[in-house]
């Protein structure tokens, strides 16, 4: 049991709802992602997301593309992540950090290199959002046995046969994709929501989290109503990005938009 697996085990016994926040590391510079990390957890974070920059984010938005923009002006690699994590763990041991990106940066370091200085930096998941289930076989098992979960996304249009293939392969938690299209997208019901959820709840015991259009505390209790837990990405991003003149503002911007979120959903906690 890994540091995701202990966290949710944790929520569930106490009847709270995982808040799961997404920031790109080094948007809008290497200096200042580890301060992030740390502000988010101070805000009520349960597991940090931590992309990785990337040239064609095709599943992103404007958003996070524009942020995995930033970050590569200052030439930030998956080698830099590796040490973020590690400074991160110097003072937190416990909140899980997942990495999440696509596979083509994994790929130039090699799969078992990649898994190695993952773990060894105190990696605990990654979600790479182009990697197929149906050709996971060689990469979970490696990624498994340094004790790394593959997290996978699933979406609206996934069919029922897929997602059962995708929950025999899943681990630490299921990112389900509320909305159709890129992050960003803007239009959340949660009815609908909860309608997708229901099958994928008799296919697996793992928690699921909702990404995509979460962007307040309202959204995000909405959508814990039906969910083990809420993803939120471009809504913290684009605080970054409207502050970049001013990056002192970043902590307190990104701390307020979290904090809302966590008690709005510690609000649904039964008494």
């Amino acid at each position: 049991m890994n540091r995701i697996d202990r966290r949710f085990a944790e929520l569930q016994n106490q009847g709270r709802k995982a808040l799961i926040p997404f920031i790109t590391a080094g948007d809008p510079a290497p200096q200042y992602t580890v301060s992030f990390m740390h502000a988010l957890v101070e805000a009520g974070a349960d597991v940090i997301e931590l992309g990785v920059p990337f040239s064609d984010p095709m599943a992103d938005g404007p958003v996070i593309q524009k942020a995995c923009e930033r970050a590569l002006v200052h030439g930030v690699r998956l080698s830099h992540l590796f040490e973020m994590v590690s400074e991160f763990r110097r003072q937190d041991s416990e909140t899980p950090v997942v990495l999440m990106g696509y596979l083509n940066p994994i790929e130039r370091i090699g799969l078992e290199a990649f898994a190695d200085q993952a773990a060894a930096a105190g990696v605990d998941g990654v979600l790479t959002v182009d990697m197929p289930p149906e050709e996971a076989e060689a990469f979970g098992p490696v990624l498994k046995a340094h004790g790394l979960a593959s997290i996978f996304l699933v979406a609206p249009t996934t069919s029922r046969a897929r997602a059962a293939t995708i929950c025999a392969h899943g681990e630490g938690y299921l990112y389900y994709v509320s909305l159709k299209g890129v992050t960003g997208s803007a239009t959340l019901n949660a009815d609908d929501v909860a309608s997708h959820l229901a099958p994928l709840r008799e296919m697996t015991q793992l928690p699921l989290c909702v990404g995509f259009g979460i962007r307040d505390g309202a959204s995000a209790a909405e959508v814990g109503k039906v969910a083990d837990g809420v993803i939120v990405g471009s809504a913290l991003v684009s605080r970054i990005a409207d502050n970049l003149d001013t990056p002192e503002r970043i902590v307190g911007e990104l701390t307020s938009v979290l904090g809302e979120m966590r008690r709005a959903l510690d609000a649904m906690r039964p008494a």
